[in-house]
């Protein structure tokens, strides 16, 4: 049997007077068929997955392995030299970052500049965005390395103050001043800075997994719950965590990294007592390079449209810190910590530490999360500008292996970043293969360069991590804004912000999600509930607290409730519909019966004429209004609650000579309604497809403008 929707409409027939008779019409509406037969759609599916023919296998390829189809059709003369352009420029401003931010994940340079050769060249095989940068991300490599100094000092390992040691033997063997405790069944045992990229290399491969196990399982859907305003405070507050790591590079100072809870405002403690150590060489140093890279950077931001590639200026920044450091005998004279050595070549792959997995499994979470998150929103943002399409699951798999092939060569966790998608973007990118081109800049630097930035200062590259960081912290400025489009996306980014840098970055995320969930729930828990008026010579209804000069039909109230009804509002419902309407039906129902009983009692005693005649006046005293009409047109669905909900509003109302209607229902609304057997026989509900067909419904039957009802 096929279900009917039974709604009103109104007909207008003008008559020989010139006046217009309103009539009622029902107007039934029959449902689409629905296949409902769970087997057959379960059939269906597996049949549609499980078969295998030439083309689908064909198509499978292609889509796992995009290259595969946009390469073919590369054009050599309209591309190559964009790609190539803007391949160098980002591989230049990519060396000194990549030294940088290895830094702030806890590892020694060389694994930087490892991770971003191999993310340009794997994104170049799965990725589908042609102008994102996919590399090391400053707020990863801050997670990353919190996670790594903890395991370090679980692992037995005394902690220095400065990580990136002098290399001596990346793979060593045991270190007989180095009693590990919790290290398990190793045969061989490396020095501190091995098990550093251990750490990292083994929560990389879990967050790739993770990564391609969301892809697989198309759960792409969580990132919506990671809105705009999260992730930038969550990015602002990690950049203050960022920028507390870095700073005592800056002052020269030897203390231990705090992490845990807490840690920026135990680091900046930890700094203060110890700031009359600063060393005077790092710190005019850092001055120095503040000076030259700040303005550079502004310089190449304002004339960004004028200028065909932005100024290298971390590069040559590095390139005059290092030779100064070396021919100025900075370390041997001044005690100024430099980077080390950087070995030429590669290590030897070898597989994650299978023992650490459960340690860093839970870490890895979070992880997995922002870096797909970033990944999927800015490959679709570019992707809109630009005119093509992406797809979002396998960017999820592009990101993943990102991870999960360079975590076996001694890589930590990657991402996209915006600043270097822009510069990329800014300077001619037209395909990926602009980011193999950056690559092969990075292992020229791997091959060749990198042993010459044995003298180069840690506290030039703080200076860099910390420049970079402006974009984050001029967050502050949008505040105003933000303020005045969203007070709520407001409260969210400062909430976020405030709980990863003042917790942790993790805590702080995750403190974000719930807190933006309660937002949404809050807004559903207590929405707006306006009392509606009539707009003259219109058929439109509005909000009577926004708008002067509305109209209001006699002995009818118009009530609109701007939320789902569902088991959180369903009292507020009630008592914002009381309260607007100024009627409880519930307490006039028991002010009746209590008048009705003393009045009885006072017939029984036969007391006098005057108290009956008060009791009798309460009990028939008018309400001032016959009808109520709900516009449901922002009630996006309802749930057992909600039904129960309008069912006692409707029967409490009609016990006390009030009509309720309801208009504007939504398809789910109506479906959920006939589920609920909310319309029973006898009973007047009536649906109306507006307000105003509900109003003239409503005069009509109670005879009012000469109008008349018909069913």
């Amino acid at each position: 049997m096929a279900e009917f929707n039974n709604i009103h409409s109104v007909t207008e027939i003008p008559e020989e007077d010139g006046a217009k008779r309103s009539f009622h019409n029902r107007m039934f509406l029959e449902p689409q068929e629905k296949k409902r037969s769970m087997k057959a759609l379960v059939v269906k599916q597996a049949k549609k997955s499980c078969s295998c023919t030439p083309a689908k296998v064909k198509d499978y390829v292609f889509s796992f392995f995009p290259v595969l189809q946009w390469l073919p059709k590369y054009k050599l003369r309209e591309y190559l030299l964009g790609d190539i352009m803007s391949g160098v420029i980002v591989g230049v401003l990519l060396v000194p970052q990549s030294i940088a931010y290895s830094l702030l994940a806890g590892q020694e340079p060389i694994y930087g500049l490892y991770t971003s050769f191999f993310a340009g060249i794997i994104y170049f095989i799965f990725g589908t965005s042609h102008h994102i940068s996919v590399g090391i991300f400053g707020v990863l490599s801050l997670m990353v390395g919190q996670v790594v100094d903890r395991e370090i000092e679980r692992a037995g390992y005394d902690l220095q103050p400065d990580v990136l040691s002098v290399l001596t033997g990346t793979a060593a063997y045991v270190n007989t001043t180095i009693s590990p405790v919790n290290c398990t069944s190793q045969k061989l045992l490396c020095d501190k800075s091995c098990y550093a990229i251990t750490v990292g290399a083994t929560m990389t491969f879990i967050a790739g997994i993770y990564q391609v196990a969301m892809g697989f399982f198309q759960v792409g859907f969580v990132s919506v719950y990671l809105s705009d305003s999260l992730l930038s405070g969550f990015v602002t507050g990690a950049s203050f965590t960022i920028l507390t790591s870095q700073a005592k590079y800056l002052l020269g100072l030897d203390i231990p990294r705090s992490s845990g809870i807490g840690s920026l405002i135990a680091t900046w403690i930890n700094i203060f007592r110890n700031i009359h150590k600063t060393n005077i060489c790092d710190l005019i140093t850092s001055f120095l390079c503040f000076l030259v890279l700040i303005p550079t950077k502004e310089l190449n931001e304002h004339f960004k449209s004028r200028l065909k590639a932005p100024i290298p200026v971390e590069l040559v920044v590095i390139v005059a810190a290092t030779l100064a450091s070396h021919f100025g005998k900075l370390r041997e004279t001044y005690g100024s910590s430099v980077a080390g050595h950087i070995p030429t070549g590669f290590l030897p792959p070898s597989p994650p530490d299978w023992n650490l997995i459960p340690n860093v499994a839970l870490d890895a979470i979070p992880i997995a999360i922002i870096g797909f998150a970033i990944t999927v929103s800015l490959s679709e943002m570019f992707a809109k500008k630009h005119g093509y399409s992406v797809k979002a699951n396998q960017e999820m798999y592009a990101i993943g292996f990102c991870n999960i092939i360079p975590s076996f060569f001694h890589c930590f966790t990657t991402s996209a970043a915006l600043a270097k998608t822009l510069v990329k973007e800014s300077t001619g990118c037209r395909t990926q293969v602009s980011g193999m081109v950056t690559s092969l800049v990075i292992l020229l630097v791997l091959l060749v360069i990198a042993p010459l930035f044995y003298s180069l200062q840690k506290c030039v590259l703080a200076v860099i991590t910390i420049v970079n960081l402006r974009g984050a912290l001029r967050k502050f400025k949008d505040l105003p804004k933000m303020w005045y489009l969203s007070r709520v996306d407001t409260v969210i980014w400062i909430v976020t912000m405030a709980a990863s840098a003042l917790i942790s970055t993790e805590i702080g995320l995750l403190v974000g999600v719930c807190f933006s969930m309660l937002c949404v729930i809050f807004r559903t828990q207590r929405p707006e509930a306006p009392l509606l008026g009539w707009v003259a010579e219109s058929e439109t209804y509005e909000s009577l607290s926004a708008y002067k000069n509305l109209q209001t039909k006699p002995g009818i109230v118009v009530f609109r409730f701007e939320a789902p009804l569902y088991y959180i509002n369903k009292e507020c419902f009630k008592s914002t519909l009381y309260k607007q309407t100024g009627v409880n039906p519930v307490r006039v129902k028991t002010a009746k019966k209590k008048a009705a009983k003393r009045m009885l009692r006072e017939k029984e005693v036969d007391s006098g004429g005057n108290e009956t005649s008060i009791s009798m006046d309460f009990v028939s005293e008018p309400l001032g209004f016959h009808t109520i009409v709900i516009d449901c047109c922002a009630v996006q669905f309802l749930d057992t609650a909600g039904i129960r909900t309008l069912k006692e509003v409707c029967k409490d109302y009609k016990e006390i000579d009030v009509q309720v209607l309801l208009a504007q229902c939504n398809l789910s609304v109506r479906s959920s309604l006939i589920r609920g057997e909310f319309f029973k026989e006898g009973e007047d509900h009536l649906l109306f497809h507006s307000v105003h067909q509900a109003v003239d419904f409503a005069l009509g039957s109670q005879g009012h403008g000469g109008t008349s009802a018909s069913k």
